[in-house]
């Protein structure tokens, strides 16, 4: 089965909070784009997995953590598009049970386990010329998926049809609110929700952007306010949330990305961040595959997606 972008509709949510303040509420569904390779995931390898396949290779590397959405998506794209992959994990090797490890290696990925310390290292000409050695040729991934290609594939996130006065979106890498500020014909402000801890998010959006040779188009901004203590992190208000979420809506949230996300846009709403007659728009990145792994250090807090 292979990606289908048509699949990615805005539906309105009929949110009574919103509706009480005279907002208009969207999503954007790019989790429903595939199951596994789903949202800005699909969107940062579309062209990547073009220019691989321009240039001749057959072997993708990436980088990422042992629950990585983006390690779990490479693995699968991979399998639908005939390319052998290579995930360098930062982490111990007795984490390869898990379910997002397990999954990819399933899917035909070759796990490489590094430690913390030679994983910071993983962009030094050192590092790739070892990763060489040891598996031959590659076309290479950065973490995350964010390069240049990337911001291309998710320049083509937003309808043109039809403009929002915002555009909410969750932040990790930056790759995917970098293509959003760089789209042309839009007249929305994007507010990017960022899922960790600090406030260096926006250098890296900056930086990447630079290094692109693009300009901001949009007015942006990264909100640093609902990471709930840092990647990863999480409490009781966040489960919830997504509960709730999920029994009102029929949408399923991740506590990772999304279901912060959605908490910053609510609780923003609640506060009166947002003018009466303003119209919304929150892109649903997926990563949904993150839940299995959620259960597996915590337990069932959160339904298992079907």
């Amino acid at each position: 089965m292979l990606p289908d972008e048509s699949l990615a509709i805005i539906q309105k949510i009929e949110e009574p909070l919103a509706q009480e303040k005279g907002i208009q509420l969207f999503i954007k569904r790019e989790d429903l784009i595939h199951p596994e390779i789903s949202g800005n995931k699909w969107r940062k390898l579309k062209y990547n997995l073009e220019e691989a396949r321009s240039q001749g290779y057959f072997t993708l590397l990436t980088y990422g953590g042992v629950f990585s959405n983006h390690i779990a998506a490479v693995a699968c794209a991979g399998q639908e598009f005939g390319f052998k992959t290579i995930g360098v994990i930062r982490g111990e090797e007795s984490s390869k049970e898990n379910p997002t490890l397990s999954r990819a290696s399933e899917q035909g990925m070759t796990l490489h386990f590094v430690d913390r310390t030679s994983y910071r290292e993983k962009n030094s000409p050192t590092f790739l010329a070892q990763l060489k050695q040891k598996f031959g040729d590659f076309y290479n991934i950065p973490e995350g998926g964010s390069n240049c290609l990337a911001i291309k594939g998710c320049r083509e996130i937003l309808p043109r049809s039809e403009n929002y006065d915002y555009v909410c979106i969750s932040v990790g890498t930056g790759g995917t609110i970098a293509g959003l500020i760089t789209t042309k014909s839009l007249e929305s402000k994007m507010l990017g929700f960022s899922s960790l801890k600090g406030d260096f998010l926006k250098g890296e959006v900056e930086n990447l952007i630079r290094k692109c040779l693009l300009s901001e188009i949009q007015p942006w901004q990264v909100i640093s306010d609902y990471h709930f203590g840092g990647y990863a992190k999480f409490d009781q208000n966040l489960i919830s949330f997504i509960n709730d979420f999920k029994k009102n809506h029929q949408i399923q949230l991740d506590p990772i990305y999304t279901g912060k996300l959605f908490y910053g846009v609510i609780n923003l709403i609640s506060k009166g961040f947002f003018t009466r007659g303003s119209k919304i728009l929150v892109v649903h990145t997926g990563g949904l595959q993150g839940i299995n792994g959620f259960i597996y250090r915590y337990g069932q807090l959160i339904e298992k997606p079907k």
